[in-house]
């Protein structure tokens, strides 16, 4: 195994002013952690990686491979086919972006496949669809309501964690796409919500968006994670609004020119966001700015870092992998990554987000393509990227189990009507507390208005203990959820508390289906309906 140079055990990055757990990521600290790097500021770059890779084979006796790069690893992987094509036998590239590109410094892909990922998956929800209004147009009202109403940052949320609030917070969760399922899912309806004055749901994503985009490890070990390699490698090897040969004062003012010039010719560049909001979001997914107090780079460390003009790609099978509804890596980025070499070919997954062929993507396709091609030199019968289901979207959020669409009644049922509330409020429950634990990195997790979540290991599907989770404010629900496999039959064995009186509920739903059976008792009532699992 080989870690690349600044991280693992070679030599890992640490730049206190990036790396302790409450640091910040500021254009300061990222140039403090270059001057602490000295005349090695630019020794981290993606071709030096590619060239110790290149080493590593050749002390191996392995003359040529089959190169896989995700995300940051498909920029490494073209690097090192550019630079030592002759040692690659076939490049798979899963959630890609080129090695350059027209205008590739102010990201231009990026806010339109964002407004697309809301906009298509609100069209193909039919509860989102039947506004008749796309996503973006429903969520506008609250960003224009953050905009103008006081900054509640710092204020506690249920959980005990404390809201990040403001426009700037909403353009991370909408752009910074983490946790990936759960902002796309509920994004338009907490937007709408937040409008009607219930805060909650938008300042959760709020919240979870800010942990999200924090690539630490909760060590801060810099072996795990190193924030100060991050930020050499984005100074090292990505295309900049300024020129890096300036002195950091100089090129502050270059970028001042440039971003003034910018605006006024391409004003709606970050739409719905404006400039000052989408840099407000933190540098790493912002771009533009992260760079600027980095060190001067030396014209001999120029010379080593450049790439051709005009580099040759290899001639060798070449798959790109592009999740229809990822803004991060979008998919014209792919498509340009894949026209650079001779026989590249992209496959569009429908329905799918950043990184297809590893644990968490939306289907078994990604990994069952790249396993063929590794394989045979082909991607075979491809059919399987037009099969992804589409992304079930959140129901309406509601502060109480009243405002809630009725479960249907089932043979048996003799709870009344506003039992079937609270079955739908139950079944809500259920399905956010398992797009969390899907989603999340640890084994804990918070409920939307209170109360816990923990996992216990039951691979390869999931089992959760929720404890007084609240997804309305007047229902909590507690007890066991078994899931069998990934996004399989679930089985749940509840205690509930609610408006309809206490009791005991039973939740199910079988593999590939979508409405889930719910039977047990309120207040000694005989309660059986089925309610959608939206998830």
């Amino acid at each position: 195994l080989m870690d690349n140079r600044g991280t693992g055990s070679s030599g890992a990055v640490d730049c206190p002013s990036l790396q302790r757990p409450t640091a910040e990521l500021t254009t300061e600290a990222v140039g403090d952690c270059g001057r602490q790097l000295g005349p090695a500021a630019f020794l981290y770059s993606s071709s030096y990686a590619a060239d110790d890779l290149a080493a590593l084979l050749d002390a191996l006796g392995i003359e040529a491979v089959h190169l896989y790069g995700d995300s940051y690893g498909t920029f490494t992987a073209q690097t090192f086919a550019v630079r030592h094509p002759s040692r690659v036998r076939s490049v798979v590239l899963d959630g890609a972006y080129p090695l350059r590109g027209p205008d590739a410094a102010w990201v231009p892909t990026y806010a339109g496949a964002m407004r697309d990922k809301f906009n298509l998956a609100c069209a193909r929800e039919p509860d989102c669809a039947a506004t008749g209004r796309p996503a973006l147009a429903q969520i506008e009202p609250a960003l224009e309501l953050l905009r103008r109403q006081p900054d509640r940052a710092g204020t506690a949320r249920p959980d005990g964690e404390a809201v990040a609030d403001g426009a700037v917070a909403l353009a991370t969760v909408m752009f910074g796409s983490a946790p990936a399922v759960p902002t796309l899912r509920d994004t338009t309806a907490a937007a709408t919500a937040y409008a009607a004055g219930d805060r909650d749901p938008l300042e959760r994503l709020f919240a979870e968006a800010r942990k999200a985009v924090d690539s630490r490890d909760p060590t801060a070990d810099p072996r795990l994670f190193s924030s100060g390699l991050a930020a050499a490698v984005m100074c090292g090897d990505a295309p900049q609004l300024y020129d890096m040969r300036l002195e950091p004062e100089a090129r502050r003012a270059e970028r001042d020119r440039r971003i003034a010039a910018r605006q006024a010719s391409h004003p709606d560049a970050y739409a719905p966001f404006s400039y000052d909001e989408y840099r407000g979001m933190p540098l790493d997914y912002a771009f533009l700015d992260e760079c600027v107090s980095w060190p001067a780079l030396t014209a001999r460390r120029e010379l080593s870092l450049r790439a051709p003009a005009s580099p040759a790609y290899p001639d060798v099978p070449v798959l790109v992998l592009s999740g229809e509804l990822d803004n991060m890596t979008t998919v014209a980025d792919g498509a340009a990554a894949a026209a650079n070499f001779p026989h590249g070919h992209q496959v569009i997954l429908r329905n799918s987000l950043h990184v297809n062929a590893l644990p968490r993507a939306r289907s078994r396709c990604g990994a069952e393509l790249v396993r063929r091609f590794i394989t045979t030199g082909s991607r075979g019968d491809d059919r399987c990227r037009d099969a992804v289901a589409p992304l079930r979207l959140t129901v309406p959020f509601a502060r109480s189990a009243g405002e809630m669409a009725e479960a249907g009644a089932l043979p048996g049922h003799a709870a009344g009507e506003p039992a079937l509330r609270v079955v739908s409020a139950v079944a809500a429950t259920v399905a956010d507390v398992l797009v969390r634990a899907h989603a999340a990195d640890g084994d804990e997790g918070a409920g939307l208005r209170g109360g816990r979540f923990r996992q216990h290991d039951a691979s390869p599907g999931l089992k959760l203990d929720i404890q007084d989770v609240r997804w309305t404010e007047d229902v909590t629900v507690s007890g066991v959820i078994s899931e069998a496999t990934d996004r399989g039959a679930v089985h749940a064995e509840l205690v509930v508390q609610s408006p309809s009186g206490a009791g005991r509920l039973v939740l199910d739903r079988s593999r590939g289906g979508s409405d889930a059976v719910v039977a047990g008792q309120l207040s000694g009532r005989a309660v059986h309906a089925a309610s959608d699992l939206h998830y």
